[in-house]
C-alpha cells in the first residue's frame, strides 16, 4: 500500500470514529490547490534544461498552509499528496495555526552546480510567488533542500513583495532563522519518547535504542537520547549499519560521520547487514529514514517494545495490525516528528513580531507543545477506545473538521 492509500485509509478510519458527515469527509480529503509549473534554466555550459516544479496545497481551514520543498529525481505526486495531507493533520495535532502543503522539483540536486541550483530555485519562486506567502503558504526545507535554498526563495519572493522573512522557515540564522531549528525534529522525538515512556512508568535512561537513519533527525535524536542516558545499540544510514550491544559512543560516531560521510567503518561498533537494523534486539526502535520500511515482511521479526516514528509513514497498515497483536506500542509520525514544524511555527512567529527568542526559550516552548500534544492524543485514545495512531488522527481530523464547519466551508 503506497503512502497516499495508507494516509487515506487512516483518515477514513478516523472520520468513521468521529462520525463525520460523508460530504465533510470528502471535502477534507480533496486538496485545496495543485500547482504544476515548468522551470527552464540555462546550465553553466549555456544549454537550456527544463524541470517540472509543483506545490500541493492541501488545506487552510486552520491557517496558512505549511510544508517542505524537496528536490529529488523521483518526485512522486501520490507521495507528495500524502505528505501534504499528513501535514494538515500534523499541524492540527501539534495545535499550531497552520494547514498542510508539500512540493518540490523533479531534479537530482547532486548533478547541479550551486549556481544552477540557485537559478532553478529562483525560477521556481518566480512561477509560484503569488501562490505562496506569509499568510497563504509557508515553505520549508525537505529532502535535497536546505537553509540556503530557503534564503534564495526569500530573496526572490522579496523582489515581488518586499522584505518578507516569514515567507519561509528553516532559513539561515543570519536571515531570520530560529535558534534550535536544526535540532528541532530530533529534540521533538526525544520529548515525545519521554512522554510515552513516562506514561508507561519508564524513563529514557537505561533503555536500549536502535535508530534507522542518521541524517539530521536521526543524528540529533541519537545525540540527545545519549545525553539523557539512553543506550544506542545499533544505527544505520545509506552507507551501512553498525552495532554495539554495550552502547555506541554517539559523539565519536557523529565525528566519524562528518569525516567519512556515513556510519560505515566506525571502529567503536561492528558492521551488520543494513536490512537487519529494524529487527535488532532493543527496547525502542526509531525509524528516522524512509517511508514504508516496516511492512508485513519484517513486522513479525521486530523485537522492540516501542516504535517512535521519526520518519514520515515508516509503518504500513498491515505491519500496524501485526505489531498491535504483538503488543508493540507505536508513537505515530504525525505526533512523534512534529518538533520540526512546531519550531518552524516559532520561527514564523519571531519573524512576524520582529523579535527573536534565545535557544532556551525555543526548546522550553517545544517541550510544552509536545507534552500537551501527548496528553491530547491520549485523551482521544480514551474517548474513542483506540490506539495512539488513531488517537492522533482523530485529534487532527477533528480539529480541522471543526474549523471547516465553523468557517462555513462544509459542502
Amino acid at each position: 500500500m503506497n503512502a497516499l492509500a495508507a494516509t487515506n485509509r487512516n483518515f477514513k478510519l478516523a472520520a468513521r470514529l468521529l462520525g463525520l458527515d460523508s460530504k465533510l469527509e470528502k471535502s477534507l480529503l480533496i486538496p485545496f490547490r495543485e500547482i504544476k509549473v515548468e522551470c527552464t534554466i540555462p546550465k553553466d555550459d549555456g544549454s537550456l534544461v527544463s524541470y517540472v516544479g509543483f506545490r500541493i496545497q492541501h488545506d487552510n481551514a486552520r491557517g496558512p498552509m505549511k510544508g517542505g520543498i524537496r528536490y529529488h529525481p523521483e518526485v512522486d505526486p501520490d507521495e507528495v499528496n500524502a505528505l501534504a495531507q499528513l501535514m494538515t493533520w500534523k499541524t492540527a495535532v501539534a495545535n499550531i495555526p497552520y494547514g498542510g502543503a508539500k512540493g518540490g522539483i523533479g531534479c537530482n540536486p547532486g548533478d547541479l552546480s550551486i549556481s544552477e541550483l540557485e537559478r532553478l530555485t529562483r525560477v521556481f519562486t518566480q512561477k509560484i510567488h503569488d501562490l505562496i506567502g506569509i499568510h497563504i503558504d509557508v515553505p520549508a526545507p525537505d529532502m535535497g533542500t536546505n537553509p540556503q535554498t530557503m534564503a534564495w526563495i526569500l530573496d526572490e519572493y522579496s523582489k515581488f513583495h518586499g522584505h518578507s522573512p516569514a515567507v519561509v522557515t528553516g532559513k539561515p540564522i543570519d536571515l531570520g532563522g530560529s535558534l534550535g531549528r536544526d535540532a528541532a525534529t530530533g529534540r521533538g522525538v526525544l520529548f515525545a519518547t519521554e512522554a510515552l515512556l513516562n506514561d508507561h512508568g519508564k524513563s529514557i535512561a537505561g533503555q536500549r535504542f536502535v535508530i534507522q537513519g542518521f541524517g539530521n533527525v536521526g543524528s540529533w535524536a541519537a545525540q540527545l537520547i545519549h545525553e539523557a542516558g539512553g543506550k544506542i545499540v545499533a544505527v544505520s544510514d545509506i552507507s551501512g549499519a553498525i552495532k554495539n550491544s554495550n552502547g555506541i559512543d554517539i559523539p565519536s560516531l557523529i565525528k566519524h560521520v562528518k569525516e567519512h560521510k556515513g556510519v560505515k567503518g566506525f571502529d567503536g561498533a561492528n558492521s551488520i547487514e543494513s536490512n537487519s537494523i529494524l529487527v535488532e534486539d532493543c527496547d525502542i526502535l526509531i525509524p528516522a529514514a524512509l517511508g514504508g520500511v516496516i511492512n508485513r515482511e519484517n513486522a513479525n521479526d521486530i523485537k522492540a517494545k516501542f516504535i517512535i516514528e521519526a520518519a514520515n509513514h515508516p509503518t504500513d497498515p498491515e505491519a500496524d495490525e501485526i505489531l498491535s497483536k504483538k503488543g508493540v506500542v507505536i508513537l505515530p509520525d504525525i505526533f512523534a516528528n512534529s518538533g520540526g514544524v512546531t519550531v518552524s511555527y516559532f520561527e514564523w512567529v519571531q519573524n512576524i513580531q520582529g523579535f527573536m527568542w534565545d535557544e532556551a526559550k525555543v526548546n522550553a516552548e517545544l517541550k510544552n507543545y509536545i507534552s500537551k500534544g501527548f496528553k491530547d492524543v491520549k485523551e482521544m485514545c480514551k474517548t474513542h477506545n483506540c490506539d495512539l495512531r488513531m488517537g492522533a488522527f482523530t485529534l487532527g481530523v477533528n480539529r480541522v473538521a471543526r474549523a471547516t464547519v465553523l468557517r462555513g466551508w462544509e459542502a
